[in-house]
């Protein structure tokens, strides 16, 4: 493997759901030390197996990248082609359709159109956009940038297809619950589809190996880790060890409290968690935009010989690692990473929301890439390469030179200092913003894990309760223990969904385009009609 291969992959699973130990707090020693040590013990083996398969190299010349990249990217390009480029054909329509021009509140379903997108992009937006991207533009240049973009586009119409399929055939309880994702499209779906035993069994293993997966993502990567990370992010921001968080049993204290705090919300459902994210991501996404508009409009003279440095490096001969070829895989693996498109975990939320066609949740899903990477993502690479911070460029030199690619807690720092050349003060409010974007992903993953939970187990009160009691046990958990190999095998597993997922997806994909045709006719023979004067709900 060459340098830039090495460094390449290196920038691994998404910085949201990391499992690497330095990004999570230790266990320190006595007993929780032992604990952590046997479980990580237990785990080693099984992460060095299936990480070896999910994140396995292939090469492409002298380049190399995970296969896993490469499947997502393949599927994204696929879907764009095989719609039409509907993700910039329907996107005013996506927009509308968010602000509720097009579905009322009596329609069947939990949550509006956006709380849908909102709960949705809080499991997706956090870490992997500030430290994943400080990462990708120093492995990759400035050029990463341009990949980044051209990947989350194309995840857009990824988004689409599997949303769609989500309302498709989700299931809506006697209650008014709903429950959708990926378990249920791929075993009702294809039975449909292929009304055989080889549809029917092959659905049926693909929902039972996708509800499993969700399930243990859902209490690892998606729990314990954003659980550790929160601690670990207000205990650096109130002074350390040093500070009332440093002190013994503080995490475990922290732990019940957070604990407390994510129970009330999960316990009512996706009602409550759409109430929630609703509020918390788009205050989360304002005061970050915000700040790095602050950066660039103060830098405003060097704003066109950044975005020169983008377009040119995404095309240059030689560039920080790897020249064009690596900026691209740099920029697709960090976008395949960050949006999660592909996955199957955003069909889950999307599919509580409230409306007669599939389609239209279809539409509003396509923005979450856009929201995530084109916007977001890009909002932080532009920020980090018009303030160039020195530990940008110091670190980029040593990268070029061959030596080790930065850690995600070095991205963080490296984000943090692109605002602190403008914004001193403002690497404390990037701290409790990672803080509040791991607890909306925790959030989220809380509900997704349900959904799975009660896939697999049945839908019940004592089901959710037990499910509910044993999640808030893992917050606990997670802030005492980082469990490193732990984290590391639930990234492998959720990126195995995407080869599930996509199976499915490609034999399913006519069903979506059924749906599309069918919420076309409604608009032209004005069974469905825009009404200016909804709202979303």
């Amino acid at each position: 493997m060459s340098v830039i291969t090495s460094a390449a992959a290196s920038s691994g699973p998404p910085a949201d759901a990391t499992g690497a130990a330095s990004q999570v707090l230790a266990a320190e020693g006595g007993t929780l030390g032992s604990i952590e040590e046997a479980i990580n013990d237990v785990f080693d083996p099984l992460t060095e197996g299936l990480s070896a398969f999910v994140f396995a190299e292939i090469s492409l010349g002298s380049i190399s990248f995970p296969w896993i990249v490469g499947w997502l990217i393949l599927a994204a390009t696929i879907f764009t082609i095989y719609f039409g480029f509907i993700q910039f054909r329907k996107f005013k329509l996506a927009v509308n359709i968010v602000r509720g021009k097009y579905t009322d509140k009596t329609e069947p379903g939990e949550i509006s159109h956006f709380q849908a997108l909102a709960s949705a992009v809080s499991g997706t937006v956090g870490l992997g956009n500030i430290a994943g991207v400080g990462v990708a533009v120093t492995i990759g240049g400035a050029g990463a940038t341009f990949w980044m973009v051209v990947a989350g586009l194309l995840g857009m119409c990824t988004k689409f297809v599997e949303c769609t399929l989500g309302v498709k055939y989700r299931e809506i309880h006697e209650d008014g619950t709903v429950s959708g994702g990926p378990m249920h499209y791929l075993r009702k779906g294809l039975a449909e589809r292929f009304p055989n035993a080889f549809g029917v069994g092959l659905g049926k293993v693909l929902a039972v190996l996708t509800a499993i997966a969700l399930l243990f993502f859902a209490l690892s990567g998606g729990n314990m880790f954003q659980a550790n990370q929160t601690f670990s992010q207000l205990r650096n921001v109130t002074g350390g060890e040093d500070g009332f968080l440093g002190g013994p049993g503080a995490a475990l204290i922290f732990g019940i409290i957070l604990a407390i705090v994510v129970g009330i919300v999960i316990i009512g459902g996706i009602k409550s968690v759409g109430a929630v994210t609703g509020r918390l991501v788009p205050t989360m996404a304002v005061i970050y935009i915000a700040a790095c508009l602050i950066v660039i409009l103060v830098n405003l003279d060097q704003v066109p010989g950044a975005v020169g440095e983008i377009v040119g490096g995404a095309f240059a001969p030689e560039g920080v690692v790897g020249g064009a070829i690596g900026a691209l895989i740099v920029g697709f693996q960090r976008s395949a990473f960050s949006n999660e498109a592909g996955l199957g975990s955003a069909p889950i939320a999307h599919s509580a929301v409230k409306t007669k066609n599939p389609a239209t949740e279809g539409y509003v899903a396509l923005l979450e890439p856009f929201i995530d990477t084109v916007v977001v993502c890009t909002m932080t690479a532009l920020t980090i390469v018009i303030a160039s911070p020195q530990m940008w460029l110091d670190t980029q030199a040593t990268v070029f030179a061959g030596g080790e690619a930065p850690s995600n807690e070095q991205g963080v720092t490296i984000t943090s200092e692109a605002f602190g050349t403008v914004l001193p003060w403002f690497p404390y409010v990037l701290t409790v913003a990672v803080a509040l974007f791991a607890l909306s992903t925790l959030i989220t993953w809380g509900y997704y894990g349900q959904k799975a939970w009660l896939f697999l187990f049945g839908k019940s009160r004592i089901s959710e309760r037990s499910y509910q009691v044993i999640f808030c046990l893992f917050v606990i958990a997670g802030s005492v223990l980082s469990l490193g190999s732990v984290l590391a095998f639930a990234d492998a597993v959720l990126f195995l969904l995407a080869l599930f997922n996509i199976i499915g997806l490609y034999l399913l994909v006519p069903v979506v385009k059924r749906e599309v045709n069918s919420f076309r006719d409604k608009l032209r023979s004005g069974e469905v009609k825009r009404n200016d004067d909804k709202v979303r709900s």
